[in-house]
């Protein structure tokens, strides 16, 4: 596939469940057919490392309450799903918000 080209693809949770997603190609060669699911959790550990990154600094800082919002667009790189991290979040794939404190 193209670099910058979408495409639907097939993706598995950790519990089986499976839905689609449109992913942008990174470049490479993806061996990625009909029928294979690809991984989610790629994705979740980069939501995952961000947020113990983040809950980190905010136990240094205490600030009474810290929200963050970012965005992830998921791409494919060498036939694998990938989480890019966006500037802008009305472009992402997820946009998501976190919130610590009280």
């Amino acid at each position: 596939m193209p670099r910058d080209k979408t495409e639907s693809v097939t993706v598995q949770l950790d519990d089986g469940t499976t839905f689609l997603v449109e992913a942008r190609s990174q470049g490479g060669e993806e061996d990625v057919g009909i029928g294979d699911a690809l991984k989610f959790e790629a994705v979740t550990k980069v939501v995952g490392g961000i947020a113990k990154g983040l809950q980190k600094t905010f136990d240094t800082v205490k600030p009474k309450k810290a929200t963050v919002e970012f965005g992830l667009e998921l791409a494919l790189e060498s036939g694998k799903l990938t989480a890019l991290l966006v500037e802008d979040t009305t472009t992402a794939s997820l946009k998501i918000t976190l919130e610590w404190g009280e």
